[in-house]
């Protein structure tokens, strides 16, 4: 599942080196311009252009050789159904490869669906970090992250800055947890006052709102990306194989 409308920086990366690739400007086999190139001709962050890189290198676009650099396998097949699905994007991607702002990180009292994902009592009280992501200078989408209260602590989640980081590896690195894989769900609905205001959206215009359960391997649930889209704004696409 991967988001249309406009992507963040990092996915415009990788959009436009995916193109080179297919149109032969980087051959198979070549070697792909150094990060310092990139950041110089695209006029990226350094955290834009290793998300980047890392999502081609998982994608199978490109390989990369220790001492040596990094170099074009060519177009995967079913690249597109290889595309980072809504929650995953905002798990792995860098804060910072994206234009936006902190506009919560506390403990709160948990909405009933976050509660029944996270496994706990209603009313229960979890951390959630919630970011307000923008395109050219509008809002265009509120990210949330609940963890259980333990998991936030002795982490940057409380910080008011954007991290440098995903939040995967942040958690993996300060509390040793292992993200194993994401159920996703996906709904609609019309969005609250605080959300229309937040989001400059027309009257009537529903959200769609896509809830991540993230799991360790014993199928526990760690946390929860919730993503909110104005679906005037937003379409969801999905690529699959037939068998």
């Amino acid at each position: 599942m991967s988001l249309e409308s406009v992507p963040p920086k990092y996915a415009q990366l990788v959009q436009a080196l995916q193109r080179r690739i297919e149109s032969g400007d980087y051959p198979p086999g070549s070697l792909l311009p150094s990060e310092n190139q990139l950041i110089n001709e695209f006029g990226v962050s350094r955290p834009t252009v290793v998300a980047a890189l890392r999502v081609l290198r998982e994608q199978g676009w490109i390989d990369s050789q220790q001492g040596k650099g990094r170099f074009v396998r060519g177009r995967p097949a079913m690249a597109s159904a290889e595309q980072p699905r809504p929650g995953q994007a905002y798990l792995t991607a860098p804060e910072t490869a994206s234009a936006g702002e902190v506009v919560e990180a506390a403990a709160v009292a948990v909405p009933n669906r976050i509660a029944a994902l996270l496994g706990l009592a209603p009313k229960s009280k979890a951390f959630l970090r919630r970011r307000l992501v923008s395109r050219d200078g509008e809002p265009t989408e509120v990210v949330s992250v609940w963890v259980p209260l333990e998991l936030s602590e002795g982490t940057d989640l409380t910080s008011a800055e954007s991290l440098p980081q995903g939040l995967r590896e942040h958690l993996q690195s300060r509390k040793g947890v292992r993200f194993d894989h994401i159920v996703e769900q996906i709904t609609a609905r019309m969005p609250s006052t605080d959300e229309t205001k937040r989001l400059g959206m027309p009257k009537n215009t529903p959200l769609l709102a896509v809830y991540g359960a993230v799991r360790d391997a014993s199928g526990q649930t760690m946390a929860v990306v919730e993503v909110l889209l104005p679906a005037d704004r937003h379409e969801l696409e999905d690529a699959y194989p037939l068998s």
